[in-house]
C-alpha cells in the first residue's frame, strides 16, 4: 500500500475571502486516501500564502523526507493552488519531490506527469492562480492610485488624524486631537530654529506621553499630507504630482 502526507493550506485572506476551511480539506484528503487505499502518515496544517515555498509547515515536511526516516510514496492536497500559487517556484519543487521518490498529487486535479500532454494542463492549474494573485495586486494598486488622485491618503493615518469610512466604504481622515494640536506646535517650534528635532520630539512626547521616535517624527516632518497635500508617484509615462487633499490640512504651505 503507498504511504503519503496530507498537505492542507489555506490563508488568513483566503478564509476572509472565500470560505476556505482546512477542516474541509481534510476531510475531503481523508476519503480520498480511504477509497484508493491509501496509508495517511501524518496531516499538515498550514496558515501561510503559496506565494513562495518558505512556509514552516512546508520546510518540516521537506526536511523529513529528506531524512528518509520511512517511505513515502505522496504529498497529496486537494488543488494545485493548495500546492503553490508561483508557476516558477511549483515546478521546482516537483522536480526537488521526484528526486526524493515522492509524487505531488492534486486529488480534485489529478494529471499523471508521466504523461508529457498533461503538463500542459499543469501549467494551466498552477499558472491561473499566479494570473489571480496579479490581477488582485494590479487592481489594488490603480484602486490606491485612483484613490491618491481624487485627493485621499491611504494606508495608516499620520499622527495628528485618524482613519475612518464613509457609508459608501470609502477611507478617509480626520483631525484627532490632541494629536492634531502637538503636531501643529512642533511644526512651529521648528521652524523658530531655537532647537533640535530631537529636543522638540522629546518635548512632544511629554506633551501627550506618546514614546515617538525619531525617525517617525522626522518622517512626519515631511509628509506633505499635514499642509493638505498627497503625492502620486510616477507610473508608466505619468510622471509624479501633488494633489490637493480631501482631508483638512494642519498647517500652510508656508509653514511646511
Amino acid at each position: 500500500m503507498k504511504t503519503a502526507h496530507l498537505y492542507v493550506r489555506v490563508s488568513t485572506d483566503e478564509q476572509a475571502e472565500k470560505g476556505y476551511s482546512q477542516r474541509d480539506q481534510e476531510e475531503r484528503l481523508k476519503r480520498y486516501c480511504e477509497a484508493n487505499n491509501i496509508i495517511i502518515k501524518n496531516v499538515l496544517f498550514e496558515d501561510f500564502s503559496a506565494k513562495t515555498f518558505i512556509r514552516p509547515e512546508w520546510i518540516k515536511l521537506i526536511d523529513g523526507l529528506k531524512k528518509r526516516t520511512s517511505r513515502t510514496d505522496l504529498v497529496l492536497f486537494t488543488k494545485w493552488d493548495r500546492f503553490s500559487r508561483n508557476a516558477c517556484d511549483a515546478y521546482q519543487m516537483i522536480n526537488v519531490l521526484r528526486k526524493l521518490n515522492v509524487e505531488p498529487q492534486a486529488i480534485e486535479q489529478p494529471l499523471d506527469l508521466a504523461i508529457p500532454e498533461n503538463k500542459m494542463m499543469l501549467a494551466i492549474y498552477l499558472a491561473a492562480p499566479e494570473v489571480e494573485n496579479d490581477r488582485r495586486a494590479l487592481n489594488t494598486f490603480n484602486g490606491m492610485r485612483r484613490a491618491k488622485k481624487e485627493g485621499r491618503l491611504m494606508g495608516r493615518a499620520p499622527y495628528g488624524y485618524i482613519n475612518k469610512i464613509s457609508e459608501d466604504g470609502k477611507k478617509y481622515i480626520v483631525r484627532k486631537e490632541p494629536e492634531a494640536s502637538n503636531i501643529i506646535w512642533a511644526f512651529e517650534e521648528m521652524a523658530k530654529g531655537i532647537f533640535s528635532a530631537s529636543q522638540i520630539m522629546f518635548m512632544m512626547n511629554k506633551r501627550d506621553g506618546k514614546s515617538l521616535k525619531i525617525s517617525a517624527f522626522l518622517e512626519g516632518l515631511r509628509n506633505v499630507a499635514y499642509c493638505g497635500k498627497i503625492f502620486v508617484g510616477d507610473y508608466n509615462d505619468e510622471k509624479a504630482y501633488h494633489v490637493k487633499s480631501i482631508h483638512e490640512a494642519l498647517i500652510n504651505e508656508e509653514l511646511y
